[in-house]
């Protein structure tokens, strides 16, 4: 085998277990994910409930804060991180909003 063919066949080797760690990153992420919305649908009855409005500005601006200076902690782009979490509260307050329906409210 020639050095050219051994380089690329280590970095080969060095792709796929990048791409098994993104993948068990991922699979990680998603369990994460569905165990916070597990939490947030019981927000979402408690709220529904108690006649809460289903989004709350306030909580949501502290979130924001406080993922934006997790984000430069971590080295992750804080306006990516905000995106992010945004998209999470769209879901999480279009959730409410349906279980505020099903309530009656």
């Amino acid at each position: 085998m020639n050095t050219t063919q051994a380089t690329q066949d280590a970095a080969q080797a060095k792709l796929e277990e990048l791409r098994r760690s993104i993948d068990n990153i991922d699979a990680a992420l998603i369990y994460m994910l569905a165990e916070r919305f597990r939490h947030t649908q019981a927000v979402g009855k408690l709220k529904a409930t108690n006649h809460m409005p289903p989004a709350d500005p306030a909580r949501e601006a502290r979130q924001v804060a406080r993922l934006r200076q997790l984000a430069r902690s971590a080295q992750l782009d804080p306006d990516f991180a905000e995106k992010f979490l945004a998209f999470i509260i769209r879901e999480v307050i279009r959730h409410h909003e349906a279980i505020a329906a099903s309530e009656g409210r």
